[in-house]
Order: C-alpha cells, then structure tokens, then sequence
C-alpha cells in the first residue's frame, strides 16, 4: 500500500497552483491542500480498480513524497530541463505510456452496476474458507536487548528490575513498558503490539501464549534478540468474517478481476485483427 503511495507522488506532475484551505503539507514555498491530496488519492484508487486504504504513517510518507516531488520538480523547471531534446523525447514515451494505460484501464472497467449484491453474496458462500482468519492475539511486550550469547549484566540488570517493578502492588505493565522497554516502536503505547495472527509469531512466543490468561504476564522468554515478558490483552479464536464485513473487498476483487478479464480480451481480439509483426534478421542487427 505505501509503495502504491509513493509511486503515486513520484508520478505527480503537476505544477504548484494557489491552494485551498486547509493546507497538509508545505516545503519552502510550495503547499499541497487537502483537496489535492484527496484527488490524487482517488486517482490511485481508480488506477488499483479497488478502495485506497492506508494507514496514517502511509499517507504521512504520501504527503512528504509529493511535496519532495513538486520540489525537484520545481527545481527542474527553473533549469528549462524540459527543453532539452533527449528529456523531451523521454516525457513524450512517458505521455504515450500513461495514455495507452489509462485508455485501456478506462475501456476495461466494468459497468458501475457490476457487480451486484447476489453476485457478492454468491462469491462469499463459494469461497468462504478462504476468508478464514487464523487465531490472533492482542500482546503487549517489555523487551529488552541482549544479543550476547550469554546474558550481559547489563541485561540482567535492568531485566530485575522490571521484574521486581512488575510485583509492586499496583503495578501497571504499560508505564512500566514506556519506562523499560527496548522496543522503541511499542513502548510509547505501553508495549502494546496490536493483534498478531498466530502463524506469524515466533516460535518462542506463540509457545508462551496459550499458557497466559487475560491480563496475565509472562516469565521472560528469551529469544535471539533478547527477553520478552509478555502480556496477553486479548484473543481472538479463528473465524470468518461475516458477509457485511467482507463484502466492500469481495466488490473490489470481482471488478479487479473483471476489469482484467476485459483488459485481456479487448487486447487478444485487437492483436487478432492486427498481429505485430517482427523483423528478425533487422532484429538480431540492435544487439
């Protein structure tokens, strides 16, 4: 998803015009509105044939991309780089590239009624084990850094001391997470991971979760990287999402695929009429 986002910026040539409020970015004197931003979005998400979703560190990186961007692109235009021939000849097969691109994701897409909510449905019962989640857990950790093949006194230190802040009455694991943890990414919110699907946890740390109620906290699992304590917020059983949950997706993918399904036979039956025809022998005279 953040690549879709980053490509989108590189490729966003439009020069700085007077911007309406509220503006989300700016570098040196170019702005990007909101209102930009949104459409360049939805151009994306017209492009990918299914919604745009992006998370607030993806569309943070879309605004900084865009704006570094409109930058050197503003750069290159007080340079008259466009006027030199080899670049002009390079922004003309860009412009024939994205035309024959957008023509055909236009003549491919299928009608808006497509498809209908039967169709959705009928997909969703067919294919309903393949929407399976997997069990997951809502974990939180105090890690602590220990690359040592034995453990460091340094580690072993500061390791009794969680251990012991963790058996104070009252204690509570989040602020002692924020105070102690190595995890740089997790400690700010108290340790906390976010839900986990069970296949993707290590080994050594799936093995200590069943084990744990909620709210209950972990002895110190030692892994490569150092130790874990572990604290299990909740748990999810495996389940499939019901149809209301899925059906935005399941829309999304029917019309991919028969945007693609259209793509394919407009180009078979235009090559059927027109068969590109190669001169081997001038061919072999490139190499």
């Amino acid at each position: 998803m953040m690549l879709r986002l980053l490509i989108l910026a590189a490729l966003a040539l439009a020069s700085p015009t007077a911007h309406a409020e509220p503006i989300i970015g700016s570098i040196g004197d170019i702005n990007l509105s909101a209102a930009e931003a949104r459409e360049m979005l939805e151009s994306a998400a017209t492009a990918a044939g299914q919604p745009l979703q992006a998370d607030a560190e993806a569309l943070k990186q879309f605004v900084r991309a865009t704006l570094i961007q409109r930058l050197v692109l503003e750069h290159a235009n007080t340079a008259d780089h466009a006027d030199s021939p080899a670049v002009a000849k390079e922004l003309a097969r860009a412009r024939d590239a994205a035309l024959v691109e957008s023509f055909l994701r236009i003549s491919s897409a299928p009608p808006k009624d497509f498809p209908a909510e039967a169709e959705v449905a009928d997909f969703y019962a067919k294919n309903k084990e393949s929407f399976l989640v997997p069990k997951t857990w809502r974990v939180a950790q105090i890690f602590i850094s220990d690359r040592e093949p034995a453990a460091s006194a340094e580690a072993e230190a500061k390791l009794a001391k969680v251990r012991e802040a963790l058996t104070e009455p009252a204690a509570d694991f989040a602020s002692i997470a924020r105070r102690f943890s190595d995890d740089l990414t997790s400690a700010p919110d108290g340790g906390d991971l976010g839900w986990i699907r069970d296949d993707l946890i290590q080994p050594g740390i799936r093995e200590a979760l069943p084990g744990l109620k909620v709210s209950g906290i972990s002895e110190p699992v030692r892994l490569d990287d150092g130790w874990h304590i572990l604290r299990l917020i909740d748990a999810r059983e495996p389940h499939t999402p019901p149809l209301a949950e899925l059906a935005p997706r399941i829309y999304a993918l029917l019309r991919s695929n028969k945007a693609r399904e259209n793509r394919e036979a407009y180009l078979s039956e235009l090559l059927r009429d027109s068969p590109p025809a190669v001169n081997e022998i001038e061919l072999l005279k490139l190499k």
